[in-house]
């Protein structure tokens, strides 16, 4: 297990250890007060133990070395914890509205509110840091996974704060429906934020475009360019876990020799490394430029040049992800 596997690994064990010492808090709140905003806040904690089970296993299959079966390694693994924890979000959000719908119908006495919005509160506050430091680790070490699980523990915060509110409104006015119309409003917030954790974790399994991540990686290798990368195409960036897999074409001098094209080779790939650390895994195919290539390659000293320079092609995301050389017709 790499060093940053590790990390993703120790920090997930303890989202799962303080959700289990959570949701019993909260489920002790409920059991004092019979407030069924305090049941919606139990059941979210529910899905917060099992998703945090799910994504702990899920980090520990993505750090698992590659083998025969699995060349790109495990990594993928984290995209079906992460729609596992939005489905299971989703479905907590439906059954508290449920259960909210059938307090309004059948009125209920809320007891020991004092109790309940201390306990409730002070799981708050334990969700919100603990989610704070789970999404910063998680986008640093590029784990969807940790993301996920931090994002979910910032919603149940959110949802808590929500129903702190709604419950001292409670206190105040002794209006007992409150406490179902403030269920059901966080029930909403709740699927919402399943809807945005299944959707993002779907696009990974797809290999859907990263353009943010896309446009990082073309903004620095703008800057880090050298006049033998006469042009970069066909560039594609998969994620697998914390690891980016890295494709690409690079057009160089046709007469380069094999040592010659190698060394441009690891050029790029230091400078990929140097931008992103070792999670990355980069395969690149060199193509010997054209006589269609000397208007825009910058290489002052080309003993084989056959037209002037005209103009330099920034590099962008368009011009590097199609599978043609620059300034080429084909």
């Amino acid at each position: 297990m790499n060093t940053q596997a590790n990390e993703n690994f120790k920090f997930q064990r303890i989202i799962a250890i303080v959700g289990i010492i959570l949701f019993l808090v909260k489920l002790y709140a409920w059991y004092q007060t019979n407030s069924v905003s305090i049941l919606t806040d139990a059941l979210e904690s529910t899905i917060n133990v099992i998703a945090g089970l799910i994504g702990l296993y899920s980090l520990y299959l993505s750090s698992l070395p590659r083998d025969q079966n699995h060349p790109y390694g495990h990594g993928k693994v984290e995209f079906i914890s992460a729609s596992l924890e939005g489905a299971l979000i989703s479905i907590a959000g439906v059954v508290i509205i449920y259960e909210a719908i059938n307090k309004l119908q059948n009125p209920h006495t809320v007891e020991q509110l004092n109790l309940g919005l201390i306990l409730v509160a002070f799981t708050a506050v334990i969700n919100y840091i603990l989610g704070f430091y789970a999404i910063k680790k998680g986008k640093k070490n590029n784990s969807l996974a940790l993301i996920a699980s931090g994002k979910h523990l910032q919603t149940d915060t959110y949802s808590t704060i929500g129903i702190i509110i709604g419950l001292i409104i409670l206190y105040f006015t002794k209006i007992t429906w409150i406490d179902s119309v403030t269920a059901l409003i966080f029930a909403g917030f709740i699927i919402y934020t399943g809807y945005k954790i299944l959707r993002e974790s779907i696009s990974g399994i797809m290999d859907e475009t990263d353009e943010l991540l896309l446009k990082e990686v073309v903004g620095f290798l703008n800057e880090e360019r050298r006049p033998n990368w006469i042009d970069l195409h066909n560039l594609r960036i998969i994620k697998y876990g914390s690891t980016l897999h890295f494709d690409c074409h690079m057009t160089v001098p046709w007469y380069f020799n094999i040592e010659e094209g190698h060394k441009e080779v690891e050029a790029l790939e230091a400078t990929v490394i140097n931008h992103f650390g070792d999670r990355i895994e980069l395969f690149v195919h060199l193509d010997a430029c054209k006589e269609y290539s000397c208007k825009i390659c910058t290489k002052t000293e080309c003993p084989v040049r056959q037209h002037p320079f005209e103009e330099k092609v920034e590099w962008t995301i368009e011009n590097v992800s199609l599978n043609k050389k620059h300034n080429s017709n084909l």
